[in-house]
């Protein structure tokens, strides 16, 4: 019995291969070719003198109703130019990332060819960890900044946000944020439709990044992801026994879905669990949703998040 039943995982694990194998070979075959406009350095190598041409080349960059002055005054205030200086250490050759980001938008093409290929602009902006990328269809905008490495002398944020500056957060932001046009957002406001909607973003980071671990694709540290997998059956139990699937308590979302240092499940131990799990939950909903259902994933990402959950036949068992 142990022999068929490991005769079973080596060819379905052979088959998943072939088929990780055959994607990506045709990805592979996608002919993309970045263009990396180094906007942080056009303006920091900018004599203040020299601004109104700058405007003229970036006129996007320069709302019109904001003055010169507070434009020369970031090109020469010593703290502005200390944080140009240290993300020139790391990103003075983008090289490596650009080839990163080509990769990732064949996978992208590959699953949406209409997608067009566009144009990444990197600058320095005002270290909003809401706005880290910006994908807007033909512009893909980076703030360097914000991927220093979360141990930075700059950054003073709580531990769970600085998990999130490290360089490796660069292409799996990228995916969340075009993500927002490919995924449907929930009709319903209850917690599984809201867990639903986060795993889908992270799936799309499993078809687009197959390379990358789940630690990076969620952010998680590894003792963060190795907690919801020894745990996934409580945190069932607990959403299933405190009736929050269908809840609509906006409350949820801040407790299980949002960023945060930890889950809130209102117990003394939760200072110990990462927080997201609703997250990481629906993430594995989505997943078992698509191994038990020959479903492409472009439709997939439409579907309702209650005929996802039927169908994902979904139940964590130790």
């Amino acid at each position: 019995m142990k022999k068929h039943i490991l005769l079973l995982i080596t060819a379905f694990a052979l088959f998943s291969c072939s088929q990780k194998s055959k994607v990506q070979a045709e990805a592979e075959e996608i002919p993309v070719e970045i263009q990396v406009d180094r906007y942080d350095k056009a303006f920091f190598e900018t004599p203040p003198n020299q601004l109104a041409k700058l405007k003229m080349e970036y006129p996007a960059f320069f709302p019109a109703n904001t003055p010169d002055s507070v434009w020369v005054n970031k090109m020469t205030n010593p703290l502005w130019r200390e944080l140009y200086a240290e993300v020139q250490k790391k990103y003075s050759n983008f090289d490596k990332e650009k080839t990163g980001i080509e990769e990732l938008f064949r996978y992208i093409k590959y699953y949406f060819p209409k997608t067009r290929t566009p144009k990444v602009v990197t600058l320095i902006h005002d270290m909003d960890t809401e706005y880290k990328v910006i994908y807007a269809d033909s512009l893909v905008l980076i703030s360097l900044e914000m991927y220093l490495g979360k141990n930075h002398k700059f950054y003073e944020f709580p531990e769970y946000q600085k998990q999130t500056f490290e360089e490796s957060q660069i292409l799996p932001d990228i995916v969340q944020d075009f993500s927002l046009g490919k995924v449907k957002p929930p009709t319903e406001r209850d917690l599984l439709s809201l867990m639903i909607y986060s795993g889908k973003q992270l799936y799309l980071k499993d078809a687009l990044l197959p390379d990358y671990s789940d630690e990076d694709k969620i952010c998680y540290t590894p003792a963060q992801l190795k907690w919801c997998e020894d745990h996934d059956v409580d945190v069932w139990r607990f959403f299933i026994e405190e009736k929050l699937l269908y809840n609509t308590d906006p409350k949820l979302a801040q407790r299980f879905i949002a960023p945060a240092p930890f889950s809130k499940f209102g117990l003394v131990s939760d200072n110990e669990t990462p927080g997201r799990v609703g997250t990481w939950v629906g993430w594995q909903i989505v997943r078992a949703f698509m191994e038990n259902n020959d479903i492409p994933l472009q439709q997939m990402l439409l579907m309702d998040a209650k005929e996802i959950f039927q169908k994902s036949k979904y139940k964590p068992t130790k």
